[in-house]
């Protein structure tokens, strides 16, 4: 802001001293201020959506047809998409740090309890990212990448646009001690995923509606084989469905849908599951456990798929706001998984 104010005080004097200039110079001056504010905006690190208008104009179009391409080849891959999104921000803000392979100086985050044998999509982002190198090498950020397949994924399986704001840069290195203490396990209660989701800066609503986006996808055994083994807020009968695939030990990455009945489409089913205890995880139930602040939220977004659809697009951009890289920090990785 003082910048700016510098800038307009700049072109006042430049009025004042009119008789000494000629109107071409007072127009280069002009020009030349100009181009130092949008500099300065620039780096000042404000994500805008059309970050890519000028430098990359397909770039958008690129990863949306990508996107679309990988999910008509494997519908689950949708759900991984968005999946690495959240997983990315979670830990240390949305800056790519979960596309970082192990490295002689750090162990990465793929490793972590809630990313081994868990996240998937990597290949798919390759592609995308392989892709945009092509046509803007060195200038379409994995961070940016994952923000973007995220949405693009969600509205092609049935859900909610709404503007991704761009201008991350990715990270130089990655934590997988920050993974395992800052994405949430499925194991969960309610206040420590109030306490969670409040250490970065997203509220309870953020909390109720970026869990909608267990509408579609699916889970490992191993996630959810304590609810329906030892649990009493679960119904008998849903819990007896799972238990021939998900047997009390082994078959760990046997799958089951997060969303019963559309996991591939979505929509504010996840939530009609919930008001009827047939949450698949623990940490999905305890948002409409019957004493919790969420549950209002939980029979709102249950009966009003636009207001669920409305919230979740916010959300989504709070989410993306998480501590990103900007101006000079971080790097535009030419290969996803590793540092250039």
């Amino acid at each position: 802001m003082q910048c700016l104010l510098y800038i307009i005080c700049l072109l006042r004097l430049a009025y004042c001293k009119r008789e000494v200039f000629n109107m071409a110079s007072n127009y280069s001056l002009l020009l030349l201020f100009l181009v130092f504010a949008g500099t300065f905006l620039e780096t000042k690190g404000k994500l805008t959506p059309k970050f890519y208008s000028s430098k990359c104009p397909k770039a958008l179009s690129i990863v949306q047809e990508e996107v679309v391409a990988a999910i008509k080849n494997e519908t689950r891959i949708g759900a991984s998409l968005l999946r690495l999104h959240f997983h990315d921000c979670f830990v240390n803000g949305c800056d790519a740090s979960v596309l970082l392979d192990d490295t002689s100086s750090f162990v990465g985050e793929k490793t972590a309890a809630p990313n081994n044998n868990s996240i998937r999509g990597f290949e798919v982002v390759d592609h995308i990212k392989a892709k945009l190198e092509k046509a803007c090498p060195g200038v379409v950020s994995c961070a940016d990448l994952l923000a973007l397949a995220a949405r693009d994924s969600v509205v092609y399986l049935g859900g909610p646009s709404w503007k991704v704001r761009l201008g991350r840069r990715d990270s130089t290195t990655a934590s997988r001690s920050a993974a395992n203490t800052s994405i949430p396990p499925p194991t969960s209660n309610i206040s420590s995923l109030i306490s969670n989701f409040a250490a970065q800066n997203l509220s309870l609503r953020d909390l109720v509606a970026l869990s909608g986006s267990h509408t579609i996808g699916l889970a490992r055994c191993t996630s959810f084989r304590s609810r329906i083994y030892n649990e009493s807020t679960i119904d008998a009968a849903f819990a007896k469905s799972l238990q021939g695939s998900c047997p009390l030990s082994g078959n760990d990455d046997n799958l089951a849908n997060l969303d019963l009945q559309t996991p591939t489409h979505f929509d504010n089913l996840y939530y009609k599951n919930l008001l009827k205890v047939k949450g698949l995880l623990h940490s999905d139930q305890e948002l409409f456990n019957g004493t919790s602040s969420a549950d209002k939220l939980v029979k709102i977004y249950a009966n009003n798929t636009f207001a669920f659809f409305k919230h979740f697009a916010k959300a989504m951009i709070n989410m993306g706001n998480i501590e990103p890289l900007t101006g000079s920090q971080g790097e535009i990785r030419t290969n996803c998984r590793k540092v250039n």
